[in-house]
């Protein structure tokens, strides 16, 4: 009999939790459903919220991706522009040295004393080499010199005439330039052997 009434006890606590409504009062079921229609228009703001900062990272995302698209543009026009003026300033720089010359084969034309045509030349050289020397260029001294392959390359090897030319540059055939301090073309020289 014990057990009987334990087991109608736990009967009627297990209906009881499964049905909350059939022993809820009036008041209680106002309140549920005003709690559960607050929970419900939290939620939709809540998931209108989200919405809204999604929406706004997309923009934000959109605009970024917009400006660097536009940033690549802009730098390959760039580009594009300085590789085909890159030689613009060294060129307006040698304008007046071609000038020179033109001047001198003109008036070797009609020049009867070749020493005032020979000091002509010297004087435009001396300016073609001043202008080249702005830009940054210099040439590589070589000439008993040891020899170094980061300036010069060999042509051919030769008996050294003394032992203290053994290993040094003996003749350049062809001069060595440097632009800014980096070799543009290496000096050709003939290194006693």
């Amino acid at each position: 009999m014990f057990n009987k009434k334990k087991n109608n006890d736990t009967e009627e606590n297990i209906m009881s939790t499964e049905n909350p409504s059939e022993n809820a009062t009036p008041e209680n079921v106002e309140n549920a459903d005003a709690q559960e229609a607050t929970e419900q228009v939290e939620t939709q703001t809540a998931e209108e919220k989200l919405q809204a900062e999604v929406q706004q990272l997309n923009d934000k995302y959109l605009r970024l991706y917009a400006e660097f698209d536009n940033y690549k543009r802009r730098t390959q026009k760039e580009r594009v522009e300085l590789l085909q003026t890159a030689g613009k300033d060294v060129i307006v720089s040698l304008l007046p040295v071609l000038d020179d010359f033109d001047r001198a084969l003109k008036a070797m034309e009609t020049a009867t004393d070749v020493t005032p045509v020979k000091e002509g030349i010297l004087l435009v050289s001396t300016k073609l080499k001043n202008t080249l020397a702005q830009k940054g260029l210099k040439d590589v001294e070589s000439i008993n010199k040891d020899f170094d392959t980061d300036f010069h390359e060999a042509i051919t090897n030769i008996p050294a005439p003394s032992d203290e030319l053994k290993g040094k540059v003996i003749d350049e055939v062809e001069k060595g330039y440097t632009l800014n301090d980096n070799v543009i073309r290496f000096a050709k020289v003939v290194v006693g052997a």
